[in-house]
């Protein structure tokens, strides 16, 4: 997979990808007596997926190198698991994943003789709550008495579903990332219900409203462009007109014609405010139609840029409605299009 296009995928690594966050993660999801263990030094990233490349739509992970208070060094897996009901084969998952991992270490060096300990999490955001066993030994049919003879481990399993909200993390950024997480996968009434909770956390996390946003964005099927908007100016308002820009360019891949023809309409009434005139607000939709144009189709020929010059508010929007399916830009413009 060439990019990260699975939004759970995309907010869990952007969430994990400072040390002090996946250390609060740590910290707070692992059973007390390992992390109490830790040192206080935060964990390192290790770079790469240890996910089979099929499975990655279900399935994001983040391994991390840390050391024990006796200097001893020791890796935790941590898997995130983006279905919205549990599976009962994740056991098999996370082994192949540690597998991997091993292999690759071995692999690094013929002449090792102690191999670091691997420690797994799971991090659960279905709409169910997880009621899978948490070892691996509920996936072997055995007799009884051969099990203290057969592989096994136990993962801690942190289901967000029933934790309170403002129990998720203490810490701010962990905290709204798994909010997010957390009602990514609800029915879009309980989203909506939560939309005011999540912004409203953002807020004491700044650094993640856009990673979050464009992950609401793809999740939350109810949000709309005004909506959007409202968080952004709550928290970041003077990036305003970047973000929605960056807003508009995500919705191109994926399919919902009712959010450009907004994103036009709302960035002329901004425009039209500061300008105080009807063609302000002319100016600010014809300005993001062009943005638009060029995503899709590259730079945009003199005849398309007069054509848009002369569209009144109308036309502008039929415009913006028309090229979401357009697979060129005559099919945009066809009543003014060169022969």
């Amino acid at each position: 997979m060439s990019e990260i296009t699975q939004p759970h995928d995309r907010l869990f690594r952007s969430l994990l990808s400072t040390p002090e966050t996946a250390g609060a993660l740590l910290r707070e999801r692992l059973p007390p007596e390992v992390s109490r263990l830790l040192s206080t030094e935060p964990p390192q990233l290790v770079e790469g997926s240890f996910v089979e490349e099929n499975l990655r739509p279900y399935f994001s992970d983040r391994l991390f190198e840390a050391r024990t208070i006796s200097g001893k060094p020791i890796c935790f897996y941590v898997l995130i698991e983006h279905k919205s009901y549990e599976d009962d084969k994740v056991a098999w998952q996370i082994y192949r994943g540690i597998s991997a991992f091993l292999e690759q270490k071995a692999r690094e060096n013929e002449q090792w003789k102690r191999l670091p300990a691997v420690l797994p999490l799971l991090v659960y955001h279905g709409a169910l709550e997880w009621r899978i066993p948490n070892e691996f030994q509920a996936l072997i049919d055995a007799d009884e008495a051969l099990r203290p003879w057969l592989l096994n481990f136990r993962f801690p399993v942190a289901d967000l579903g029933p934790i309170p909200d403002r129990e998720l993390s203490s810490h701010a950024r962990l905290r709204a990332g798994l909010m997010a997480l957390k009602y990514g996968t609800r029915d879009p009434e309980c989203q909506m219900a939560a939309l005011d909770r999540i912004v409203t956390t953002l807020a004491e996390a700044p650094e993640l409203l856009l990673p979050v946003l464009l992950y609401l964005l793809t999740t939350f099927h109810q949000l709309n462009a005004e909506q959007m908007r409202q968080a952004v100016r709550r928290i970041k308002p003077e990036e305003e007109s970047a973000m929605m820009s960056q807003f508009a360019r995500e919705i191109l891949s994926n399919n919902r014609p009712e959010w450009v023809a907004e994103m036009v309409r709302q960035e002329g009434r901004q425009e039209g405010r500061q300008e105080g005139r009807q063609e302000g607000r002319q100016e600010g939709e014809a300005s993001l139609l062009i943005r638009l144009l060029q995503r899709r189709f590259g730079a945009l020929p003199d005849w398309a840029r007069e054509r848009i010059a002369q569209g009144d508010c109308a036309l502008l929007e039929t415009w913006s409605l028309r090229f979401v399916e357009a697979r060129t830009l005559e099919e945009v413009f066809p009543e003014g299009a060169p022969n």
